[in-house]
């Protein structure tokens, strides 16, 4: 057991949380008189003496009453005799100390230097969260200055219709790549629906190029992967349809822009 290990579990066994088997093998330590264990202990202990002499405001009198239930619930003998602190004279000078202080603070100064280890890894693997996304950010960036530097890219202007007459939206279009809408101006669908962007090609009917959602501002955005069958665009289109989308169009067209 290193040293780190040995102080968490002083730590828990001060604070009275420590249970289970990493409760028996602490107090066999102690009972075998290990000096590690027995500074740990003693550090923990004068630890949580300062925290709570720190500060002059006394604890709730729920904090203070928990813990002398907790205190007086406790085995007197399952901790092993210290030789320079004697058992029988330790609660008396800790204990009183403790409860005449903070105890609300000093306790969550120990638990949260407790804990640091146990959260760390969770640290990490948000961090390393976050990066995956920095990254997808990253390659969709990449992919729209793609597009906006390809000549053959569309840049096609959709104006409000009277549904929503402020609207306005902007499809940078490529036939072989796909393309990235921005909208903004829209009023936030109602509860059930949501909008949905399609391509038109002449006479042939108009293909779904995706479903999209717009924040308080009505701003909003979609990655348009290519449209299987469709090399020409003439026109896009906005309606507002059921959520998840529809495979032909039925619902008011608030936006539309000619390419």
């Amino acid at each position: 057991m290193t040293r780190d290990e040995i102080s968490e579990l002083a730590a828990a066994y001060t604070l009275g949380v420590l249970e289970g088997a990493d409760r028996a093998r602490f107090e066999a330590l102690l009972r075998a008189s290990d000096a590690e264990a027995l500074a740990a202990l003693r550090d923990a202990e004068n630890t949580l003496v300062d925290l709570a002499a720190a500060a002059p405001a006394p604890p709730p009198p729920a904090i203070k009453v928990a813990l002398m239930e907790r205190i007086a619930a406790e085995p007197t003998a399952s901790r092993a005799p210290d030789p320079v602190h004697p058992a029988p004279s330790r609660p008396r000078a800790l204990w009183p100390a403790i409860l005449g202080g903070a105890m609300a603070a000093g306790l969550a100064a120990v638990v949260v230097g407790w804990t640091v280890s146990s959260t760390y890894e969770k640290r990490l693997d948000a961090l390393a969260h976050d990066a995956d996304q920095l990254k997808v950010e990253l390659r969709n960036q990449q992919a729209i200055m793609a597009i906006l530097r390809d000549p053959a890219t569309q840049v096609v202007v959709l104006a409000g219709l009277p549904p929503a007459p402020e609207a306005r939206a902007r499809m940078m279009w490529h036939a072989h790549t796909g393309g990235v809408f921005v909208v903004t101006g829209l009023p936030t669908p109602p509860e059930g629906k949501a909008y949905q962007l399609w391509a038109i090609a002449g006479s042939n009917a108009p293909v779904s190029a995706g479903v999209f959602s717009v924040d308080a501002n009505g701003t909003g955005s979609l990655a348009v992967h290519p449209l299987p069958g469709v090399s020409t665009v003439d026109a896009f289109a906005v309606t507002l349809e059921p959520t998840g989308g529809l495979p032909a169009p039925s619902g008011e067209m608030y936006l539309l822009g000619k390419s």
